[in-house]
């Protein structure tokens, strides 16, 4: 059986989103629940584009481990001095 190019365009496409998609979700994941720091240029990135409900997650696990530091574009509220 004779696969067509197109149905090899698709599937090359749906396996590179995948891959792509994953990779992006384990970064952010790794930035809000293992980072050094909030300030991360990547991750906050990531975290103030994701999902509302992620992002709130997100800046939940960041507010729980840096506490005390300025919250990250994406986390700050009012004066961009208090979280969300």
């Amino acid at each position: 059986m004779k696969k067509s190019p197109a149905l090899k365009v698709v599937l090359v496409t749906l396996i590179a989103a995948t891959v792509v998609t994953l990779y992006v979700g384990k970064r952010w994941y790794d930035y809000v629940s293992k980072a050094k720091s909030p300030y991360d240029e990547v991750g906050i990135e990531l975290n103030s584009r994701a999902p509302e409900p992620l992002n709130r997650w997100g800046c939940a696990q960041l507010q729980e481990r840096f506490a005390n530091a300025v919250p990250p574009y994406g986390c700050a509220t009012g004066n961009g001095r208090q979280w969300k």
